[in-house]
C-alpha cells in the first residue's frame, strides 16, 4: 500500500512538472514570436515606403503626395516612393492598397472620391471602408466651376441656360466619383443639362475642357491653376463657403443662389490591420511635416488648407461623410454612370 501511494505521488509530481514545462515552453514560444512583432514596430521602417495615388501623375493628389513623401522620407529615414495606379474613380489604387500586406509599407493617398463618394455612388466596390486604417488628414480644399475661356457664358446662370438650350452639346468631365457626385448635385440644384464623361485625372479633365471635348468641369483649384494662369479656362464659381484669398473675384455658388457648399479632403490611409505603433509613427511624422512652413506654403499655393489629425478624428470624418453623401445620392437619385 505504501509503495502504491509513493508511485501515485511520483506520477502526479511528474505530470505536474511536465505541465509546468509545457506552459513555460508555450510562453517561451509566444515570447519568441512576439519579439519580431515588437521589433518590427519599433524599427519601422526598414525599407522604402510606397504611397499609392489612384489618379494619373500631375494631378493635385499626385502633387500633394509627392510634397509629403519627400518630407516623410527625411523623418522616417527611408525613401518614400509615390506610385500612380490610375483608374476610373480611383478604384484601382484604393483596391490595391486595401488588399496589400498591413505592414506600413504600402499606403494610400486617400481622398474624398475613393474613400467617401464611391460608397455613395457604386452599389458594389472591390474594397470596403473597413479595409482601411486611417492615419491622418493632409488638407482640405474646395472646387472651381470651369468652362472654356472662349465660352460666351459669363456666369453660372448663363452656362446653365446654355445647357438647357443645347443639352445634346452640353457635357462635363469628372476624374472621380467625388467630382461626379458634386456636379450631379449641381445639376439637380440648377436644372442644368450636362452629360457625364469620365476621365482618369484632373489634368485630363481640364485638357478635355480646353480642347472643347466637354462644356464644363468642377475641379480643385490646384489642378485648375495652370489653365487659369494661361487664360485657357475661366472660373465662374467656387464651392467653398467663402471666396478664396488667392482668387477673390470668383463668387461662391451660395452667393449666386445655388444651395451648394462643399470642400474635399486628402489624407493618408493604411491597410486595416497595420500595427498601431506603425500607424502612430506615421501620424506623428505627418503632424510634423504639416507644420513645416514650406509645406504650408506649397499647399496654400494650390488653395489647399494644410492640416493633420489623429487616426480617430480621421475615422469619424470619413464615417460621417459617407453617411451624409450616401443619403444625398439616394435623395437625388444620383448613381455612377
Amino acid at each position: 500500500m505504501h509503495r502504491r501511494l509513493h508511485s501515485l505521488a511520483f506520477v502526479a509530481t511528474q505530470r505536474l512538472f511536465q505541465g509546468v514545462l509545457s506552459s513555460a515552453l508555450v510562453v517561451g514560444v509566444l515570447g519568441v514570436f512576439s519579439i519580431p512583432l515588437r521589433a518590427q514596430a519599433a524599427d519601422y521602417p526598414l525599407k522604402p515606403v510606397t504611397i499609392v495615388v489612384g489618379f494619373s501623375a500631375g494631378g493635385s493628389s499626385d502633387v500633394l503626395a509627392r510634397i509629403v513623401a519627400a518630407k516623410l522620407a527625411i523623418g522616417l529615414g527611408q525613401p518614400v516612393v509615390v506610385e500612380n495606379r490610375a483608374g476610373v474613380a480611383s478604384i484601382v489604387g484604393a483596391a490595391y492598397v486595401a488588399k496589400a500586406k498591413p505592414d506600413g509599407y504600402t499606403l494610400l493617398m486617400g481622398a474624398s472620391g475613393p474613400n467617401v463618394f464611391n460608397y455613395a455612388l457604386y452599389a458594389k466596390l472591390p474594397y470596403t471602408p473597413q479595409e482601411f486604417a486611417p492615419v491622418s488628414l493632409l488638407g482640405t480644399f474646395p472646387l472651381l466651376l470651369l468652362t472654356q475661356a472662349e465660352n460666351p457664358a459669363k456666369s453660372v446662370q448663363e452656362l446653365v441656360a446654355q445647357s438647357k438650350q443645347n443639352p445634346e452639346k452640353s457635357n462635363y468631365s469628372a476624374s472621380s466619383s467625388s467630382f461626379q457626385l458634386v456636379t450631379e448635385l449641381f445639376k439637380t440644384k440648377t436644372g442644368a443639362r450636362f452629360a457625364h464623361i469620365p476621365y482618369k485625372g484632373s489634368n485630363d479633365a481640364i485638357t478635355a475642357l480646353i480642347s472643347g471635348d466637354v462644356s464644363m468641369t468642377l475641379v480643385d483649384a490646384g489642378a485648375a491653376s495652370v489653365g487659369l494662369q494661361g487664360g485657357r479656362v475661366k472660373a465662374l464659381a467656387v464651392t467653398s463657403g467663402e471666396r478664396l484669398k488667392d482668387l477673390p473675384n470668383i463668387p461662391t455658388l451660395n452667393e449666386l443662389g445655388v444651395d451648394l457648399k462643399v470642400s474635399f479632403w486628402s489624407g493618408l490611409l493604411a491597410p486595416a490591420g497595420t500595427p498601431a505603433p506603425v500607424i502612430k509613427r506615421l501620424q506623428e511624422e505627418i503632424a510634423r511635416v504639416m507644420e513645416m512652413p514650406d509645406v504650408k506654403k506649397r499647399f496654400s499655393a494650390m488653395s489647399v488648407v494644410p492640416t493633420s489629425s489623429t487616426p480617430e478624428e480621421f475615422s469619424k470624418i470619413i464615417a460621417s461623410e459617407i453617411a451624409v453623401w450616401k443619403q444625398l445620392a439616394i435623395d437625388n437619385n444620383i448613381k455612377a454612370n
